[in-house]
């Protein structure tokens, strides 16, 4: 729940929460999940905390490598200038950078200069504006997010110089004069949990887990995870706005800790053919003013239609429901690059129907629940965004599909994959998720879908030209694969 000292920081206790500062670093989030932010000064901070400053709004009409969109979205475009939208920083989100002198940080949300209104693909207001349908009911979400990442390192110019000099080796420059696949990993070799693993790269491990602590991002649980250099990080859950705040934040804190020893962490959903992604899974449940899970059944129903749901209570249902049938809908949210569905395949690891169990990971929903958790640990885990994946969306997508499915009283509509089912089989009665960006943002676009009726057209009409953008970059690349197959044989 929100921590009680940040609760309190106003307007009138900045000074004094600054008094020694002379500097702040804001930093807002764009649609692919990046900060986009910049230091500025205590005294302009100051005058801007209440209302706001100015923030130019082409972090919404460009791309990730700042390239403006192909065509022209509402939010940001040459006809109104690339005008600037008002940012506001977010007194709750008040940190201190460790690796970076202790400067204080805060997240910035954008809102339109006209109506002061949420930007409406802004992620965190788009998160909010959610979760808003939840509290005006008396209710909130709790959340945990999982990240996986692969590391590679590649070869340093001064190896024997002071760790501070070693990161003068650019991955983009090497893979500039070398093959993609020649980049070396920062382990070799399949060591899911391995006690050993880490120690191999130990100041840089624990290095990790203590910048997030330190920067409120904490660590649940932090391991290998089964690949060539491959970590796996388990936040602490909490509410789910600040949940999404520090999943955000967490790719932050890794590659600024990982450039000081010229490590590149990598979170695209599969670097490596041949070899499982890298997900993003999300864990979500609903809660009373109490913090009382609500998705747990007081009462075991006996006469439940499955036994995986005798424990979950009636909201959950109706919520799992929600998110069975809106889940295509919305996939270029939780799987946003043409890269994510080369993870979403059969084989590794990966759910690719939309489909649901208990306790069963290869589903595209897991439902944990009773026996094997306590009451109030009763929640979702889906398992289909990968870690390239932006936090606030997902979080927004689950909770509007499933509170649309609590509202409408939605029914399950499929029975749960069996244990030693797999999806994708036979007995897998689930749809096929989008195999490819482009056939998920057709879907997400259509005047039907679900992703209108939840987030509103303006929304899916930006997000969506934004998806287009990056499958018109696909569309035209010639890749390594196309040349190596066709250079000598047509």
């Amino acid at each position: 729940m929100p921590d009680k000292k940040k609760e309190e920081i106003s307007l009138i206790s900045l000074p004094d929460l600054l008094e020694n500062d002379t500097k702040v670093k804001l930093a807002g989030v764009d649609v692919d999940g990046q900060l986009r932010g910049k230091l500025i000064s205590k005294k302009k901070f100051l005058g801007i905390a209440k209302e706001g400053f100015g923030f130019c709004s082409v972090i919404f009409g460009w791309d990730m490598h700042d390239q403006t969109y192909f065509r022209e979205l509402k939010i940001s475009n040459a006809d109104n200038g690339y005008h600037d939208l008002i940012a506001i920083p977010d007194l709750r989100s008040f940190r201190r950078i460790p690796w970076e002198d202790d400067v204080p940080f805060f997240l910035v949300s954008f809102f339109d200069p006209d109506s002061m209104k949420p930007v409406s693909v802004c992620p965190r207001g788009i998160l909010k504006t959610v979760v808003e349908r939840l509290h005006a009911k008396g209710l909130g979400a709790m959340a945990g997010a999982e990240y996986e990442f692969f590391q590679f390192k590649a070869p340093q110019s001064n190896p024997h110089g002071p760790i501070s000099e070693r990161n003068n080796s650019s991955t983009a420059t090497f893979l500039r004069n070398n093959p993609v696949d020649s980049l070396p990993s920062l382990t070799e070799g399949m060591f899911g949990y391995s006690l050993t693993r880490p120690v191999h790269n130990k100041d840089y491990y624990y290095g990790i887990f203590d910048a997030c602590e330190k920067f409120n991002v904490g660590i649940e649980g932090w391991h290998t995870e089964s690949g060539p250099g491959v970590f796996e990080a388990a936040l602490s859950f909490g509410e789910v706005v600040q949940m999404a705040d520090k999943a955000g934040l967490f790719k932050y804190v890794v590659k600024s800790v990982a450039t000081q020893y010229g490590i590149t962490p990598c979170f695209m959903a599969k670097p490596r053919q041949g070899l499982p992604g890298n997900s993003g899974h999300m864990h979500i449940s609903i809660v009373d003013k109490d913090g009382k899970n609500l998705f747990f059944r007081e009462k075991k129903d006996t006469e439940a239609e499955w036994d995986d749901i005798a424990n979950l209570s009636d909201m959950g249902r109706h919520f799992l429901a929600g998110l069975l049938e809106g889940l295509p809908d919305i996939m270029p949210l939780v799987a946003p690059t043409v890269n994510s569905y080369k993870r979403l395949v059969e084989n590794f690891w990966a759910p690719v129907t939309v489909s649901w169990g208990l306790e069963h990971r290869a589903a595209s929903i897991r439902l944990i629940a009773p026996p094997t958790s306590k009451p109030g640990a009763t929640r979702f885990e889906v398992r289909v965004p990968g870690a390239d994946a932006n936090p606030f969306y997902v979080l927004a997508a689950i909770l509007a599909l499933g509170w649309r499915g609590v509202e409408k009283k939605l029914e399950i509509k499929q029975p749960p994959l069996g244990k030693g089912q797999d999806v994708g089989g036979k007995a897998d009665p689930g749809v096929r998720l989008a195999k490819s960006l482009k056939e998920a943002t057709e879907r997400f676009m259509r005047p039907e879908s679900l992703a209108r009726e939840v987030f509103g057209d303006e929304f899916v009409e930006h997000y969506g030209g934004t998806r287009e953008h990056e499958i018109r970059l696909w569309d035209e690349a010639v890749t390594d694969w196309e040349v190596k197959r066709y250079i000598e044989t047509v």
